[in-house]
């Protein structure tokens, strides 16, 4: 063993980064020397002079390489490196040799799984590259087995982790998490969608805007197979017609101008899972004919591309639009829309299911206080009131917003964590059926108005819905409402009297 074998500094003790060992196997001590005096200067070299020598090298020290000779007594090289391929798979083996055999190069390809050939006289610039790639091979072969070992280690852990994400996601997503009150109207949509949620069909969610339809969407999506898929939700009306189909199905670059770059579509981002078409009715009969094959033949071919691509999804289509309607003006294909109805569901909307609306209102309170970082907050009972007596024309979204503004103009005032009426829009506190509504909108004598009566009766009942309103606006501030109705305070009061208006029963 020569001084670079035997007394090499520790690397970690002088703080080098450490080389890697080769071991020279050849019978003739002066290719031993050639090859050590190459690879030196960026190698630990070992070297051997037979097959019996190196088994006992690589017992002592593990080496990254072996360039052996193809022709020593006893072995071939071919056959030791298969031996050496048994005991030592990860060393990485090249054979050094003067002979060009064909038989002896297949030989070792098939049993000794030889990495390089290098033929003699061999180059110093080439040996010391041949090495350094079989080094830089055996580094990217252990970080593999390395990574591959982790993976299968961690695969349980995987599994786990997304089996608990799923949990989550479903119960977050639920049917039991779309608010309603017990025995409403909703209950019966909740329950269908429920019992169709595990079969592969489309569904045809129909409902004015506001009323919850990707709510409910989703809810299906995480109580079908398809949970574990990815839920992509894509907005039909909100994308001119001439981009909708490459936001759904792709582009390749250059498909047209701006397209610098491949685009991933929705339903090929949505493989596996569902997609959640929203607006569907909004989209022109030259779509639908495009949409259709897509949803007919389960592939697509993106803008620009010749190749088909498969694709495997649920679609789940929604309309404030009544679709059959449609069909029969001649706006919809008759043909997509009994692709797309397998199951039709129709969202009621909130007027229609006013007991809904405190369950929903507290919840909305909830989530817009934690949004705005502020403590929770409770609906004092003139606002439940209120909000029990409006028609929502924009329901569930209108609903939030209302919320969202009184949160915000009653967080203005110290220590208050009860949202009043008079936090609420004018529309909101006018109600459902005010005569102040229906005079507002020119729909003509509300319901709320007696049906019979002298004149004087009728406007006594409109005079006591104004007042009423007035006075929750200003949270029964008396002087505040006398001055903005142009009257006395002894003439508000008497009033007050007439009309049976008093606070806690307005």
């Amino acid at each position: 063993m020569n001084a670079r074998e035997g007394s090499v500094e520790d690397p970690l003790a002088t703080g080098e980064p450490e080389l890697p060992w080769v071991l020279v196997v050849d019978d003739e001590q002066r290719s031993q020397d050639a090859i050590r005096r190459t690879l030196d200067e960026d190698f630990r070299v070992i070297t051997a002079s037979s097959a019996d020598e190196a088994r006992e090298r690589l017992l002592q020290q593990p080496v990254s390489v072996i360039l052996c000779d193809q022709r020593m007594p006893g072995v071939t090289g071919v056959e030791f490196l298969a031996e050496v391929r048994e005991r030592w798979p990860d060393v990485v083996r090249i054979v050094v040799s003067g002979y060009t055999d064909a038989d002896d190069i297949i030989d070792g390809i098939n049993s000794a799984g030889i990495y390089r050939f290098v033929l003699k006289p061999w180059a110093p610039d080439h040996l010391i590259g041949v090495v350094r790639d079989a080094v830089d091979t055996q580094g990217a072969h252990q970080d593999l087995q390395r990574l591959d070992r982790e993976l299968r280690a961690g695969a349980p852990v995987l599994r786990r982790k997304n089996a608990e994400r799923l949990r989550q996601a479903q119960s977050a997503f639920g049917f039991d998490r779309i608010e309603r009150a017990p025995g409403g109207p909703l209950d019966a949509v909740c329950e269908m969608a429920a019992r169709f949620a595990r079969y592969d069909l489309s569904v045809l969610v129909q409902g004015e805007s506001g009323t919850g339809k990707e709510l409910l969407a989703r809810a299906i999506h995480f109580a079908s197979p398809r949970a574990g898929g990815p839920f992509v939700v894509e907005n039909c009306a909100a994308i001119p017609d001439t981009l909708l189909e490459s936001e759904l199905f792709g582009h390749k670059r250059g498909a047209f101008t701006g397209a610098f770059e491949d685009h991933v579509g929705v339903f090929q981002r949505a493989h596996g899972g569902t997609v959640f078409l929203d607006e569907v009715g909004e989209t022109s009969p030259a779509f639908q004919v495009r949409l259709l094959r897509v949803l007919q033949e389960g592939e697509l071919r993106p803008v620009g591309s010749t190749r088909a691509v498969p694709v495997d999804v649920r679609v789940i289509a929604a309309t404030h639009r009544t679709l059959e309607d449609e069909v029969r003006a001649g706006r919809f294909r008759e043909d997509l829309y009994y692709r797309l109805a397998g199951v039709t569901l129709t969202m009621p909307p909130l007027r229609e299911r006013i007991a809904d609306v405190l369950p929903i209102a507290r919840r909305l309170l909830t989530e817009v206080c934690t949004q705005f970082g502020l403590p929770p907050q409770r609906l004092a009972d003139d606002a439940l009131k209120a909000l029990m007596g409006h028609a929502w024309p924009g329901n569930i979204r209108e609903l939030r917003n209302e919320l969202a503004r009184a949160v915000a103009l009653s967080a203005g005032e110290p220590g208050v964590a009860v949202v009043r009426a008079a936090a609420f829009s004018r529309q909101v506190l006018h109600g459902a059926g005010s005569p102040m509504r229906a005079v507002e909108s020119g729909a003509g004598l509300p319901a709320a108005l007696p049906a019979v009566g002298t004149l004087a009766q009728r406007l006594d009942a409109m005079e006591a819905a104004i007042l009423r309103e007035a006075l929750l606006r200003a949270q029964w501030n008396k002087s505040q409402v006398a001055r903005e109705l142009g009257l006395s305070r002894g003439g508000l009061a008497a009033k007050l009297v007439r009309h049976g208006l008093r606070e806690g029963r307005s």
